[in-house]
């Protein structure tokens, strides 16, 4: 059996690597539109960029538009400003948001019709040179196929894909990562976490894969907790934006599983950011998981060092299971009630939406690809024991 593995052209990565944005974009287009928030402006780290393309004298025009939830609007918003201002090239600036805006900017720039009609189809055309460089250690959006955009008609994550989203360039530069506070460091290093585990735990796990998701596994579990506490220490943003990174290469090929494809439609009807509702969900649905694939998640929990080689794997595997629910606090991690009420829903609200959520998570294909392959009946259940 052979297998496909896809990263972007070059990922540059180290302190500081931002100064030399410059040299490696040269020749790949004559205007940049950087795609960022007003975080990203007001924190300095869009003036970085900006400044890195001035002193390589290559135009650019900033748009600021993408938020923690991109949807259609903001991307057909950022594509105006594109074609207008004559970009031919685009540089994305944040969190995984900012990034899956100007994934889909760039495809969108090339192709036809709404951004809905590419759902469940494989993007493969000729795209924009696209510079991904994250801001938090968690997404790994900067080296995947993937991008996350909200269909506003229809109240429904999309989840779309194809070779053409990939970055060509991702810029690992722990320096951006400095100003996310520990709300945000949690949550994103968490995601990362989930996207390591879930690559692999995957049905379509393979042998690179499982070295990048198993090498990011451990540098979580022991630097995010460090970051947490002390968001200035540069060893440990370093190695959390490398965690990130292979985090997001792993899954990116073995895709995530049931994590994810029940987190989405949370963050559809509930605006929960997406690092957050994975965390929430990370020991229901692992506990669930662990029944049919025992032996992989004993691993995982002897990478993390709770569980040693004499240690029974369904001892391992259950280790694992306490050892997420443990450290996810640790690092923070609220209630999913507290969370509905500082977003002004309720338990009840969210129970009554448990059915069109199971629905929806199905419908994304993600569930499909933990080895014990949910129900709707049984991911109603875990949306349940979230209480």
């Amino acid at each position: 059996m052979g297998y496909s593995f896809m990263v972007p052209r070059e990922i540059i990565s180290g302190t500081n690597v931002i100064e030399e944005l410059g040299a490696h974009v040269k020749g790949h287009g004559t205007k940049a539109l950087i795609v960022t928030d007003q975080f990203m402006v007001k924190f300095g780290n869009a003036a970085k960029v900006e400044g890195a393309l001035e002193k390589a004298g290559i135009p650019f025009v900033t748009f600021a538009g993408a938020n923690s939830e991109p949807t259609d609007k903001i991307v057909d918003a950022g594509l105006k400003v594109y074609k207008e201002e004559g970009c031919d090239f685009l540089v994305a600036l944040g969190g995984g948001s900012p990034m899956d805006t100007a994934k889909a900017i760039g495809f969108m720039s090339v192709a036809g019709g709404k951004i809905s009609d590419y759902m469940h189809v494989n993007i493969d055309m000729q795209v924009p040179f696209l510079v991904a460089i994250p801001t938090t250690a968690g997404t790994g959006s900067e080296v995947t196929k993937n991008t996350i955009i909200a269909d506003t008609e229809n109240n429904v994550k999309m989840l779309l894909g194809g070779p053409s989203i990939i970055p060509a360039l991702a810029v690992v530069d722990p320096t951006f990562t400095m100003t996310a506070p520990p709300s945000v460091t949690s949550a994103t290093g968490i995601d990362a976490l989930c996207h390591s585990i879930e690559a692999y735990t995957s049905r379509k796990a393979q042998p690179l894969t499982d070295t990048f998701a198993l090498s990011a596994i451990k540098k979580i579990h022991k630097n995010l907790p460090i970051c947490v506490k002390d968001g200035k220490n540069v060893e440990a943003r370093l190695a959390m934006s490398v965690a990130a990174t292979e985090a997001g290469i792993a899954f990116n090929n073995a895709s995530v599983t049931i994590v994810h494809g029940m987190s989405r439609p949370i963050g559809a009807l509930f605006h929960i950011a997406h690092g957050v509702s994975n965390a929430v969900l990370l020991p229901a649905c692992m506990k669930f998981a662990i029944e049919e694939n025992t032996d992989r998640f004993a691993t995982i929990a002897r990478t993390m060092g709770v569980a040693d080689a004499d240690t029974p794997d369904h001892e391992a595997a259950e280790a694992f299971v306490a050892e997420v629910t443990r450290f996810c606090k640790e690092v923070g991690i609220p209630a999913l009630e507290d969370l509905l009420t500082q977003r002004g829903f309720t338990k009840e609200q969210f129970l009554a939406q448990t059915s069109k959520m199971a629905d929806d998570a199905l419908e994304s294909g993600s569930p499909q690809n933990t080895m014990r392959i949910p129900t709707k009946e049984q991911i109603i259940e875990i949306y349940n024991e979230l209480f």
